[in-house]
């Protein structure tokens, strides 16, 4: 059985601002195997990592992110999850991100976020950024938006990508080793439907679970040797990662 790698959710985001720099070197210095991340587009074609189609909820700005350039989007601070310990956290851009995690040698799960707004060429220019730092190697690619995750596979067959599940798709493991994907990324209340759980254990492919931050479901998925667990609290995925091990 393989050991089951951890990532952060938005980064360690249970105890730093959600997709931000802070949060990133913080999941690494619990040390996570990688991040998962999400990515859109700025008014003027940057790649930005932030979860929300709208800056409302994590930061001190309004409106779609999409309607904001990225100087403009620079100017807003990123408030929800312990702003009176990072009070300067920003909107990184995917490029600060990734030469962040290359420095480190950590995986990334970049998911495309075009489940409500397709932006123009962003698979494209998420792939080329990601060749551009060689960091190939270090990438999975992933989406709620199925038909992005097969543009990604077009633009680079060599990928690994991973369909991003937020409902029950009837024969998704299929679909997807027919498409040559590689992995699902479930939720965990999917993986308490004994059914569904026995198919995707039993599917061989690359299965990262989110958002696992009880410590009862930590035990269990990676008692089930899953691929990843993604959480906001690396550090306690971590700490039942070494209690299993040394049993």
């Amino acid at each position: 059985m393989s050991r089951t790698e951890i990532f952060g959710h938005r980064g360690a985001s249970g105890y730093a601002p959600e997709n931000t720099l802070e949060a990133f070197a913080l999941a690494v210095e619990q040390k996570a195997d990688g991040v998962e991340l999400d990515v859109q587009l700025s008014k003027d074609g940057e790649l930005v990592v932030i979860h929300d189609e709208t800056l409302d909820r994590t930061t001190n700005g309004t409106g779609l992110v999409m309607n904001y350039t990225l100087e403009e989007l620079k100017t807003f601070t990123v408030s929800a999850n312990g702003p009176e310990r990072y009070p300067n956290a920003k909107i990184p851009t995917l490029r600060e991100v990734l030469e962040l995690m290359k420095q480190t040698g950590t995986k990334v799960n970049i998911e495309l976020k075009t489940g409500e707004i397709w932006y123009p060429d962003i698979e494209k220019k998420t792939v080329a950024l990601v060749k551009e730092l060689g960091m190939e190697d270090k990438i999975i690619y992933s989406s709620f938006n199925h038909y992005s995750v097969m543009a990604v596979k077009e633009i680079d067959p060599e990928a690994e990508t991973a369909f991003l599940l937020g409902h029950v798709p009837l024969d998704v493991e299929k679909q997807a080793r027919e498409m040559d994907v590689q992995g699902l990324h479930p939720g965990t209340v999917h993986m308490h439907m004994p059914s569904v759980r026995k198919a995707y254990l039993d599917s061989g492919l690359n299965l990262r679970v989110w958002t696992v931050n009880e410590e009862e479901d930590m035990r269990d998925l990676i008692g089930a040797g899953i691929k990843a667990v993604i959480s906001n609290y690396p550090d306690r995925a971590f700490k039942i990662r070494e209690e299993t091990e040394s049993r």
